[in-house]
């Protein structure tokens, strides 16, 4: 883009930086991750070793077998949050380690 072209948002600047670098799939992992933190909160964050995205499955490592089967009762349920909370449909799976 050059100065004579029309002003653009900066919003809009950066997705096009993104798109045209092919950064999508390593901002998804990373937005994951923090998606995870955010949503599980201190506890369960206290007892996660590692949340890893590849492609559409959320792998997640904990350190609590407790913590571990108590979650996977509410799969699906932490699979529509982290969607809601990423903005668009990423997870459709999570494998609890």
């Amino acid at each position: 883009m050059s100065r004579k072209d029309s002003p653009q948002q900066l919003s809009e600047a950066l997705n096009g930086f993104i798109s045209a670098h092919k950064l999508d799939k390593g901002l998804d992992k990373v937005n994951a991750q923090k998606a995870w933190e955010e949503l599980m909160g201190n506890g369960v964050n206290s007892y996660t070793r590692e949340v890893k995205l590849e492609k559409t499955t959320l792998y997640v490592s904990l350190s609590s077998a407790v913590l571990r089967e108590e979650l996977s009762h509410g799969k699906t349920k932490i699979v529509k949050m982290m969607n809601e909370s990423l903005g668009k449909e990423l997870v459709k799976n999570i494998v609890l380690r």
